[in-house]
Formats: C-alpha cells, structure tokens, sequence
C-alpha cells in the first residue's frame, strides 16, 4: 500500500510541476506581450534629441496661396505634421491634430498641418470640410520639396519645434494627439521652451 501512496504521490508532484512550469511560460509569455506594447508605443514616441537641431530653409503656402516659411512662426513652439490625403494613417491622426489645435492652440502653440497633396488646395480643402477640421489651418506644398529638405521618410511624419526654429524631436507614424498623456508631455516644451 505504501508502494501505491508513493507512487500516487510522486505522479502529483509531476504533475504540480508540470502544471506551474507550464504557467510560469504563460506568465513570461504574457510579460514579453505586455514588454512588446510598451515598445511598440514607444514606437509612436517622440525620439528627442540632445540638444535642439538647426532645420533646413523650406517653403510652403496657407490657404490663400501666399507663401511662408517656418520663421513666420517664430516665437512659438510648432508641432509640424507632414501629412497627405491619400495617406491613410494621416487622414485617421488628422480629427486628434484639430483637437490638439483646440486644447492648446494659443499665441505660445500652433499645429502646423502641412500637406503634401500634388493635386493641391481643393483636395485638401474638400478633405478638411469632409471630416470636419475646425481648428488647424490649411497648409501645403505641392512640390513635396519638404520631404526632401526635412529627410521624412515616410507619412505621416511630425516634428516637435522649438520658439527659435530648430528640431526639438520627431515622431514617425501617426498617434493620438490629444490623449492627456501628450498634452502634458507637449506642455513641459510649450511652457518651459
């Protein structure tokens, strides 16, 4: 009998082993899932640099076709967004940039939506009263000659800028703008700039 009891015994200790071995696995595998989603969000954060970097001279026009560069900005930090309307994730980013605008748009802060489309201000216009953009301006450039000056490599591309002109930090992809995490992140900048 006791030959019996040992053996009953020694086949639940496998088994309790089996079974927390086997759920120690799940736990690691769902701690490397939730590692990979802070990445992955990190991902959408901004990668600031050490020190503010100078940008290139670029240009660009508003609404009415007249033309401006980012020194018509100066003394206010810029969130410059390149974007598109054929791009997907930027039409999708583009209601949380309008509400970004509304939260903290001020003489201290301005959104610069700035489109790409070749097809030029009608599209973008059309794009702007479909989803019902009420806060951001209207700026485009139609030669892509940003894309170049400012090295984006793709769409949509962000840039955190500083009273004086130069690159704080970017972000590539799109994100939730107006999330309570990223106003108070953008804050520490507009403030404290």
């Amino acid at each position: 009998m006791n030959l019996k009891v040992g053996f009953a015994a020694g086949i639940i200790l496998v088994v309790v082993t089996t079974l927390t071995i086997v759920s120690l696995r799940n736990e690691k595998n769902v701690t490397d899932q939730a590692a990979d989603n802070v990445r992955q969000s990190q991902q959408r954060s901004f990668v600031m640099h050490d020190a503010p970097r100078p940008l290139p001279e670029f240009g660009f026009e508003n609404v009415e076709g007249q033309p401006m560069t980012l020194s018509d900005f100066e003394g206010t930090v810029v969130l410059l967004n390149v974007w598109a309307t054929w791009c997907v994730p930027c039409r999708e980013e583009m209601p949380t940039l309008d509400a970004l605008q509304a939260e903290l748009g001020s003489s201290e802060f301005k959104v610069v939506a700035l489109s790409i489309d070749r097809a030029g201000v009608d599209v973008v216009q059309d794009f702007y009263t479909e989803i019902g953009i009420r806060n951001l301006d209207f700026f485009i450039d139609p030669t892509m000659k940003t894309t170049t000056a400012l090295g984006i490599p793709g769409l949509p591309m962000t840039l955190l800028i500083d009273r004086n002109g130069r690159e704080l930090g970017r972000l590539v992809g799109p994100t939730e703008w107006a999330t309570a995490e990223m106003i108070k992140f953008l804050e520490t900048h507009i403030y404290t700039d």
